[in-house]
Parts: C-alpha cells; sequence; structure tokens
C-alpha cells in the first residue's frame, strides 16, 4: 500500500492565522512612540532643568545635616564671679540595627565603660527604634575611650552640660537646667530666653558607618546665648546661706529663707533657703529640697505686720508715736472673741506698742480705721499679688477683699494673723521704712540707673517709725539679739502659729526684719524660721540673731563705714530675760 504525503499550507490555516487591523497597529506605534518621548521628555527634565531631586535623592544617601549646638549664656554675680557655665561634654548612642551586631566581648566592654550591666545595655539596644542614647553628657575622656573601641552601630553627638561652681550656696537663686541644657527651675528657667541662645546648622558627609568625613556647609550659624549678670553679691550670699544653715540645725528647725535686698536699688544681694541641695548632682532630690521658698512659701507672718499699722496711724494725724493706749491688761474683747498679749501691759504708748509688740495695742490702732483704709495700704504694699520677678512659682499670698471682714479679722490681720504673705514680699514692704516712705520694685539682675518708686508713706513718717523699730533691737525691746556691732539697726520680730487643718497648733514660723544702718539704710534682711524645735520658737531669739550675722558681715563686704562705738552684746549683763523676747501672737 501506498503512503500519500499532503502538504500542509500554514498560511492557509485559520487557527495559526494572526489579523490585526491596520488602526489598531498604528495606534500601538502611537502609544510606544509616546511613552518613550514622555521617557525622554522626564529624564531632560530631571536631569538638565530640574536636577534638586536626583540631587537631593543622592546626597540622603551621604549628606546630613547636623544641628550645631548654641553655648549658653553664663550667669555671674554682680563682680563678675561665675556661677554657672556650659562644659563640652559627649552623648553616646546607637543605631540598633547595626549595634545588634556587637559581639558578646564588645558589649561587655561597653557597658563597663558606661557603668551599665550587660542586659540593661542589651535591651536599650533592642528596643526597635531607629535611635536610642546610651548615655548622656559623658566626659570627653570616656567619649573617647568609647571611640577608640571603633564598635559598629555606637556614635557620639556633642553636648553641654551646665556646672554650678558654688554647688548648694546658690542653688535655690541659680536653679538648674535638664538633659538638654534647658531651664527647669530658678534664674535659669526665668531668664530662658537670653541664656538658651539659638542653635546652628552644618551640612557633612558621612561614610558607610555614619562617621562624618567632610564638612561640607555651614547652614546656619550657632548664636550663644546672653550671659546674664544677676544683682547678687557671692560673698553676702555665703554668709547668709551659712548663718541660715547653722540656725537651722541648731533649732532643729524644718526649714528656713533669708533674703538680702539693697536698699538703694532694690537689688536682691542674696537669697538661700535650707534645705538646699545641689544642683551638680540631682539624681536623688525630693520637692522639699528644690522648693524657693522665699517666693513659693507662703505663712502667716505675726507681729512684723505691726510697723506698718502704726505707721498708717501715724500718717493720718489720729496717732502719734506719743499717744497713750489703753491695753486693758493683755486682755481685749471684740464681739464675742478675746486678744491676748504675752505680757499684760496697762497702758503703752504708740513706740512702745512696737517696742513691746502689743497685739492689742496694735488692734485697737487698726480698729480705728474703716477695712478699706487698712486693705487700701496693704494692697500699695504689694501683699495679695506676685511680686512680679518673673521668677518661677511667684506666690501672691492671701489678702481677702477688705468688704468680707469681720472687726475681729480686721484685728488679727493687723498683727499678721489672717494674712498670708512670702519671705520676698515682706522683705520689699519693708523698703518703705528705709527708703523714706519710698517703695520700689525688686530686681534680680543688677541696676544701673536708679528706680522709680511708688510714695506709700510720707518721708517723716518712714523715719519716725524706723526710729521706733531700733528701740526694738535695744534693752527692753524683743530683737535685741539683732544688735551688731558698730552699726545702729531697726527692725522687727515676729512669731506666729501655724495652720494645719484650719486649726492653729503649737508649731510656729519665726521671723525677723529688719534694715541697717538707722541713719543712712542700705540694707534690707529678712529672716524666717519654719518650725523651730529646740524649746525655743520666738523671733527674737531664733530669727534675730541670723538678721545680726548676715547684716554685719554683709555691711563690711560692701565697705559701709560703722556709724557708732559698739560694744559686743552681753545679754546676760544687759538683763534681758526670755520673758523680752515673746511677741504677741
Amino acid at each position: 500500500m501506498s503512503r500519500v504525503r499532503k502538504a500542509v499550507t500554514f498560511n492557509h490555516n485559520p487557527l495559526l492565522q494572526l489579523s490585526l487591523s491596520q488602526w489598531r497597529a498604528r495606534l500601538v506605534l502611537v502609544v510606544l512612540l509616546a511613552g518613550m518621548a514622555t521617557l525622554l521628555g522626564r529624564s531632560l527634565y530631571l536631569q538638565g532643568v530640574h536636577n534638586e531631586f536626583l540631587q537631593a535623592k543622592g546626597e540622603s544617601r551621604y549628606a546630613r545635616v547636623l544641628e550645631v549646638p548654641a553655648t549658653r549664656g553664663r550667669i555671674a554675680d554682680r563682680n563678675g564671679n561665675l556661677l554657672a557655665v556650659s562644659t563640652p561634654v559627649s552623648s553616646i548612642w546607637a543605631l540598633p540595627s547595626d549595634a545588634s551586631r556587637l559581639e558578646p566581648g564588645q558589649l561587655r566592654q561597653l557597658a563597663q565603660l558606661l557603668e551599665m550591666n550587660v542586659t540593661e545595655l542589651n535591651n536599650r539596644i533592642a528596643n526597635g527604634r531607629d535611635f536610642v542614647f546610651l548615655k548622656r553628657q559623658v566626659s570627653p575622656e570616656l567619649a573617647d575611650k568609647v571611640a577608640k573601641l571603633d564598635l559598629p552601630g555606637i556614635y557620639q553627638q556633642s553636648e553641654f552640660r551646665r556646672y554650678y561652681p558654688s554647688g548648694e550656696v546658690m542653688a535655690h537663686m541659680l536653679g538648674f537646667t535638664n538633659v538638654e541644657d534647658r531651664g527647669q527651675e530658678g534664674v535659669e528657667l526665668a531668664f530662658e530666653r537670653l541664656l538658651a541662645g539659638q542653635p546652628g546648622t552644618r551640612r557633612v558627609i558621612k561614610d558607610r558607618r555614619g562617621q562624618v568625613v567632610e564638612d561640607v556647609q555651614s547652614i546656619r550659624a550657632p548664636r550663644d546665648g546672653e550671659d546674664v549678670a544677676l544683682a547678687m553679691d557671692a560673698r553676702i550670699q555665703y554668709l547668709a546661706y551659712s548663718a541660715l544653715r547653722e540656725a537651722v540645725q541648731q533649732h532643729h528647725a524644718k526649714a528656713g529663707s533669708v533674703v538680702v535686698i539693697d536698699v538703694r536699688t532694690g537689688e536682691v544681694l542674696a537669697l538661700v533657703n535650707a534645705p538646699a541641695f545641689n544642683p551638680n548632682n540631682r539624681a536623688h532630690l525630693s520637692g522639699e529640697q528644690l522648693r524657693n521658698r522665699v517666693f513659693t512659701d507662703t505663712f502667716e507672718p505675726g507681729s512684723v505686720m505691726k510697723p506698718f499699722i502704726a505707721a498708717m496711724a501715724i500718717e493720718s494725724g489720729k496717732f502719734r508715736a506719743s499717744t497713750v493706749i489703753d491695753t486693758y491688761s493683755g486682755s481685749f474683747n471684740i464681739g464675742n472673741n478675746t486678744i491676748h498679749d504675752t505680757h499684760p501691759y496697762r497702758t503703752l504708748t504708740v513706740a512702745e506698742i512696737i517696742r513691746k509688740s502689743s497685739n492689742i495695742g496694735t488692734a485697737r490702732m487698726a480698729l480705728a480705721f474703716g477695712p478699706e483704709h487698712m486693705w487700701a495700704l496693704y494692697d500699695r504694699l504689694g501683699f495679695g499679688s506676685p511680686p512680679g520677678l518673673g521668677f518661677p512659682g511667684e506666690a501672691s499670698g492671701n489678702l481677702r477683699p477688705a468688704k468680707t471682714w469681720k472687726p475681729i479679722e480686721q484685728a488679727t490681720m493687723s498683727y499678721g494673723h489672717g494674712i498670708s504673705v512670702s519671705l520676698i514680699q515682706i522683705a520689699r514692704a519693708y523698703l518703705a521704712f528705709a527708703r523714706d516712705g519710698d517703695l520700689v520694685p525688686l530686681s534680680l539682675t543688677r541696676v544701673d540707673a536708679p528706680p522709680v518708686g511708688v510714695q506709700v508713706f510720707s518721708p517723716r513718717v518712714a523715719r519716725e517709725v524706723r526710729q521706733i523699730m531700733e528701740t526694738v533691737v535695744s534693752p527692753g525691746g524683743t530683737g535685741v539679739r539683732a544688735q551688731i556691732t558698730g552699726y545702729r539697726v531697726a527692725g522687727k520680730t515676729g512669731t506666729a502659729n501655724k495652720i494645719e487643718n484650719g486649726h492653729y497648733v503649737n508649731k510656729y514660723v519665726s521671723s525677723f526684719v529688719g534694715l541697717a544702718p538707722v541713719s543712712d539704710p542700705r540694707l534690707i534682711v529678712a529672716v524666717m524660721i519654719d518650725e523651730p524645735s529646740a524649746d525655743q520658737h520666738f523671733g527674737g531669739t531664733v530669727a534675730a540673731p541670723v538678721f545680726a550675722q548676715v547684716a554685719e558681715g554683709a555691711l563690711r563686704a560692701l565697705g559701709v563705714t560703722p556709724s557708732v562705738p559698739l560694744a559686743p552684746l552681753q545679754l546676760t549683763a544687759m538683763g534681758v530675760e526670755r520673758g523680752l523676747d515673746g511677741e504677741g501672737m
């Protein structure tokens, strides 16, 4: 049988034949050409016209913009002594993605240098973040040791750390900064805008390991912070700190404060609190230590308010220093309430009321005037309003509206109960006596031009009350322990019960506010001791000696010429008894 072969023509096989309309072929060609033209145009645009995009993408692989920190301004006292400076330090940080490749031996070396345990170091590196600080603000020497290890993923950056040469002595005045070198308390916070400056930026090239290999460009130069010259005098500050610390320890007190003001300018020359803290080492600090009690704590001032009532009475013309007032032998009824004096006196002159610190005499003077009259005086003196120094936490105290006062409340407020003030407020108010009735604003920084004040009392009345307050520190007054060698001083003691849960308790605030020299006042020194508990609590025995120690040293430091030859006090020879040290409360 013969086999017949048939030839198959594939061109005529309908299954294998592909037919395409002519218009569709042209459309595909146009689309392809348009795509090519678009790509070519985009390429020309990016590489020739708008090439910043590609350059930026390329630079992002090796170029970085780094912040250049600004140096924080220095803080100095009025004589140029540096109180706060910023020192260069380094911070150690890691890129966890790279640092995870560290070998166990390398981890141990790094942990030892950073004073961390290996587990803690591992936890920080393995936290999943893109960036993590391992230790902030290390010394340059330690940073060099870390750098020599040449560990993958471990880097450094330059920072600044604040250093306070005077430590505890200046702590509450200066405050401190945080790890970012930003003010957190005190002058550091109050003057943050001046001190902080403005950081700059620079463009650098980094290698694969993140190390800077070339400094390309300075984008913005850093603007360093401004220096601040404070009004305070480091010598007087140290005197106040030493005297206060000794008094708090001697009387087993809870706390204490001292503030020293220049009468001529209103400058704050010293400001100290106890307990204090070391701003260079704040690892174990509590709120009690950090609180600047001069500004933030208010208390019932007690008898230190009495000279203001005497001045108000004399200024009105209704009373004179020699006016005799019946003090009812130490017990005086106001409605259903009774006020008492520590020592019973039948009659006292206005001057003797201040010298002996009579509650009844002071209350009777106050009640001769309407509540609005007395409130207006306290308001002009600055009570009930913040001091306005810009210091963080300034307290305004408590001065209720006059229309709410009852007669017994007006009476008690005249001798410092039922009203609360801060120590800085009471110290400033005493400027009215030291400056012949003129009250000026206070300043934490140096004052070059004489300040403009407000006349609260007439010069005659201010000088007369100043002379009355001088008798307070004379034999027979409540503040004899405030006397100092070579200078005439004047002031007023204060002792007030504290309030707990709405009731007065047997805890006291002892105070003394005074000025010196009397003939030409230069300084106001205000002292507050909180809860003295060593069998003594009167302001004349607890606070007045602190005033004497601080005022004498400060006057000599300022070169104030002694005004009188006065032998050192011999209290026993002067016949000062415990009863003469007590104030009416």
